[in-house]
């Protein structure tokens, strides 16, 4: 079974569990597998002599949504978090209709599994708590400092700000657990001379020796300007009940995986 494969069990398994903390338990363990997968794989490619079978970095275009709609921008943001925890560099375009992901090919596929099933959940969810409306007669502070009534809209934006920062939070948390386990992981690499001295490391290390690759895989490659200038509405990230449910919404992280794992989610086009 791949990597892939494991991450999208656990994603189901998150799916029907009716127990919020065993289905954080579960992408927790998804984000692990990932951050696994990625230094198991750069241990790989460093113990490989044959450069030509090795993975390289790669450059993947995932499109976002349709030009003008709301949530591209909350989408974005998620691939990001999403895609920073699991090794990537990004280019975003200034309509936030798709992202450029420059990594080694099994990075991107894991952070477009993890993506897909993010996307849909948050998107699903924050529906649903609209639909209850318990959004009226609530108020969020503005980036200006003024108190303002939630409108739907507003409230989907609060929903999905303080969502997308607990899932970072988290995905976060999982991978440091999994390279300081890394780091006391003991990698004797051939050295590239004569006479094959043995050099010896650690798992973290060469992981961190790929992610240098990659960065320098993105400067040659990249031809960006700017930089992309994020969500600009006006709701500060004291939003009321919004912010609590989205946040809330996050540690359930009841994910919704069959459509988005290996494919586009419904969240991807809202």
């Amino acid at each position: 079974m791949s990597h892939l494969d494991r991450i999208a069990a656990l994603l189901t398994k998150a799916e029907r569990s009716d127990n919020p903390h065993e289905a954080e338990a579960y992408l927790a363990k998804a984000q692990a597998l990932a951050t696994q997968a990625s230094v198991d794989l750069a241990v790989a490619r460093a113990l490989t002599a044959k450069r030509e079978a090795c993975e390289q970095p790669t450059r993947v275009t995932i499109t976002i949504g349709e030009r003008g709609k709301r949530a591209n921008t909350h989408l974005v943001s998620l691939f990001v978090v999403v895609g920073h925890c699991n090794s990537l560099q990004m280019d975003i375009a200034h309509n936030s209709t798709y992202v450029i992901a420059y990594g080694m090919p099994s990075d991107v596929e894991l952070v477009e599994a993890l993506f897909g099933s993010l996307a849909t959940q948050m998107t699903s969810s924050a529906t649903t708590w609209l639909s209850l409306g318990e959004w009226r007669d609530d108020h969020y502070i503005s980036r200006d400092g003024w108190r303002k009534p939630h409108t739907a809209q507003t409230a989907r934006s609060a929903f999905y700000r303080a969502f997308i920062d607990r899932i970072g939070d988290r995905l976060t948390e999982a991978r440091e657990e999994v390279l300081a386990e890394a780091e006391r992981q003991r990698v004797d690499l051939p050295a590239d001379v004569e006479g094959g001295a043995v050099i010896a490391t650690t798992g973290a290390l060469v992981l961190r020796s790929k992610e240098a690759e990659v960065k320098s895989f993105y400067r040659g490659q990249s031809s960006a300007r700017g930089r992309w200038g994020g969500y600009s509405g006006g709701v500060s990230r004291r939003a009321g009940n919004a912010s609590r449910a989205g946040a809330e919404a996050a540690t359930r992280a009841r994910l919704s995986s069959a459509r988005a794992v290996g494919g586009k989610g419904p969240g991807l086009s809202a």
